[in-house]
C-alpha cells in the first residue's frame, strides 16, 4: 500500500484542526454497558489535546475520567449537490466535512485549574472581537465551580472525512465549494425562519 508523504499527513492533521478550531461543538460519545451517552459539548484544542466542561449532573460526567476511552465527532459545512451546479454531467450527491477522534479521557480535578480553563475557553470563543471577557473575580464563576468538571482527552486516532468533489475537474469542484457556500448560508436563514 502506498502512503502518502508526511507533508500531506501532516496537512490532513491540519485540516482536520481547523475544523476542531472553526467548528469547536463536538459530539463526545462514551459507551457504559454496550449503551452509548451521547453528549454535545465544545471543545478546545489546545497542545496537542482537547479540553472540555461538563455539567456534574450529565450522567456521562462520571464516564469523562479514569483514562476511559471515547468517540469525539466534529462537523464542518455539507449540504446537498445537485447535477445542476456541474458543467459536466453528473449525478446527485452530497458533499460534507467530519473529523472522527478516539482519544482517552482523564478528569482534572483543580478548582483553579477549572477556572482558568473556561476564562480561556470564553476568550478563544469570543475570537475576534472580545465582546464579553470573563472576569477571574465574576462571583456567578466561583458560584458554578462545584458543579462543573473539567477533562482532557489525549486523541489516540484521527480521521478526517472530507468529501468536497474532489473527484470531479477542477471547474466542477470549483463549482461545488461555491454551491457549499450558498447552501449553508441560505439554509441556515430558512431552517431558523421555520423553527425559532
Amino acid at each position: 500500500m502506498n502512503y502518502p508523504p508526511k507533508h500531506h499527513q501532516d496537512d490532513d492533521k491540519n485540516h482536520m484542526i481547523e475544523v476542531i478550531k472553526t467548528y469547536p461543538l463536538a459530539t463526545v460519545i462514551s459507551v457504559k454497558n454496550n449503551e452509548p451517552l451521547i453528549t454535545h459539548l465544545p471543545l478546545i484544542y489546545e497542545n496537542k489535546k482537547l479540553i472540555g466542561h461538563i455539567d456534574i449532573f450529565n450522567p456521562q460526567a462520571k464516564l469523562l475520567r479514569d483514562d476511559n476511552i471515547i468517540t469525539i465527532l466534529f462537523g464542518g459545512p455539507q449540504c446537498y449537490i445537485s447535477p445542476t451546479v456541474y458543467s459536466t454531467t453528473q449525478l446527485p450527491t452530497w458533499n460534507y466535512i467530519k473529523v472522527h477522534l478516539k482519544g482517552i479521557v482523564k478528569a482534572i480535578e483543580s478548582k483553579e485549574a477549572l477556572k482558568q480553563s473556561l476564562i480561556t475557553m470564553t476568550e478563544f470563543l469570543e475570537a475576534p472581537d472580545h465582546k464579553y471577557v470573563l472576569e477571574p473575580d465574576n462571583p456567578r464563576l466561583d458560584k458554578n465551580l462545584n458543579y462543573i468538571e473539567m477533562f482532557e482527552i489525549t486523541i489516540t486516532d484521527w480521521e478526517g472525512k472530507f468529501k468536497l468533489s474532489q473527484d470531479k475537474k477542477p471547474s466542477d469542484t470549483k463549482a461545488a465549494r461555491e454551491e457549499l457556500v450558498r447552501a449553508n448560508q441560505e439554509s441556515i436563514k430558512q431552517f431558523l425562519d421555520k423553527v425559532f
